[in-house]
């Protein structure tokens, strides 16, 4: 049975519902840690910064991302799937007009299989809330300023459906190769609290 001590009330229903599988002997305990153990292994921010750099190199990849990442994301060795419930991930693009910031207002929804375990930061009530209502100022306290007439678009995760950032090409990368571009990438880049 899985070992996290999250109190909320999603986790007591989540170990409520494993203690009720294990009891009727549908899994076992063990197997599941495994099976967790082996998803959480996976699950890293690096998978999110090779889909970027992909996208940055290859226009009709790129296109393909924005229009159906679901499908789109096998060409690169990774999937959304694994989890109970299938989940869409949408990729939001940045502009020279539009930047995107991803929040979950009820809990903390989020990629994990390709942004890797969220951060504390990303969980909190505080973020949740005002990112909502003042993007720009939860923005500037990560250290981003936009101008003043780039549109901002916060996008709300839930349990059907994940977002991620695809950020602005950094300038003056050209000559890079797509595996020195995913090292540019960051997990808050991703998310929008920060540019590339």
């Amino acid at each position: 049975m899985s070992d996290d001590h999250d109190d909320s009330p999603i986790a007591a229903q989540v170990r409520e519902f494993e203690a009720v599988l294990e009891a009727r002997g549908l899994v076992d305990a063990s197997e599941l840690d495994r099976a967790l153990e082996a998803f959480t292994h996976r699950a890293t921010p690096a998978n999110g910064f090779r889909v970027v750099a992909r996208a940055w190199v290859d226009a009709e990849f790129r296109a393909r991302l924005l229009d159906d990442a679901n499908s789109t994301l096998p060409e690169v060795g990774l999937s959304m799937g694994g989890g109970l419930q299938p989940q869409v991930l949408h990729v939001v693009e940045n502009t020279a007009d539009v930047h995107n910031v991803v929040v979950c207002t009820l809990c903390s929804c989020y990629p994990i299989a390709l942004l890797g375990p969220s951060p504390t930061w990303y969980k909190s009530t505080a973020y949740r809330s005002k990112v909502v209502s003042h993007p720009r100022e939860v923005l500037e306290q990560f250290g981003l300023t936009l101008p003043d007439d780039t549109e901002i678009r916060v996008w709300d995760a839930n349990a059907e459906s994940r977002y991620m950032v695809l950020p602005r090409r950094p300038s003056g990368t050209d000559d890079l190769t797509e595996a020195e571009l995913a090292e540019r990438v960051t997990r808050n880049g991703l998310i929008g609290t920060a540019a590339v």
